[in-house]
């Protein structure tokens, strides 16, 4: 029965001189090497000595300011786009003479339209005793009611600025 004893005690003192061992050759370096790849990835994502969750917290509260702002922005651009249907930017001018016993071509058409070519076309036409004033709605780049060549051709430029 001592001997018995004697082999387990022999053992128990085994195990306690190699468990510092092998915590010396295996778990420390294993060890070593999980602290070194964890500060490459705190490192890699910015953090320093911020730790990599707080790096993390930091870059979704970035990325939902970021998607706020752009669905700020997106909504801006549609209100911009409906104003921007009727708007006249589109607009042609043409001077002409409406009489041969005039010079200096002082009379005019003007196309005030849209992008999808709906306003107006203002016409002046000069003579030497008056000046007549002449406006026509425009629907598709189309005038409503016949129109004169100078006209048709401020419709046309108006409709050559759109592109």
């Amino acid at each position: 029965m001592q001997t018995e004893l004697l082999l387990a005690c022999a053992a128990l003192a085994a195990a306690l001189i190699s468990l510092p061992v092998y915590h010396w050759a295996v778990v420390k370096p294993a060890l070593t090497r999980q602290a070194v790849l964890l500060g490459t990835h705190d490192e890699l994502l910015g953090g320093g000595s911020q730790a990599a969750s707080k790096r993390l917290a930091s870059l979704e509260a970035l990325a939902a300011e970021l998607q706020a702002q752009a669905e700020r922005a997106d909504s801006r651009l549609r209100e911009l786009d409906a104003g921007s249907r009727t708007d006249l930017s589109r607009t042609g001018f043409v001077r002409y003479d409406a009489f041969d016993n005039t010079g200096s071509e002082l009379s005019y058409a003007l196309a005030l339209l849209n992008r999808e070519g709906d306003g107006v076309v203002l016409s002046s036409i000069y003579s030497r005793e008056d000046v007549r004033t002449f406006g026509k709605a425009v629907r598709g780049w189309k005038p409503a009611s016949n129109a004169s060549a100078e006209e048709l051709d401020a419709i046309a430029k108006a409709r050559d600025a759109s592109t």
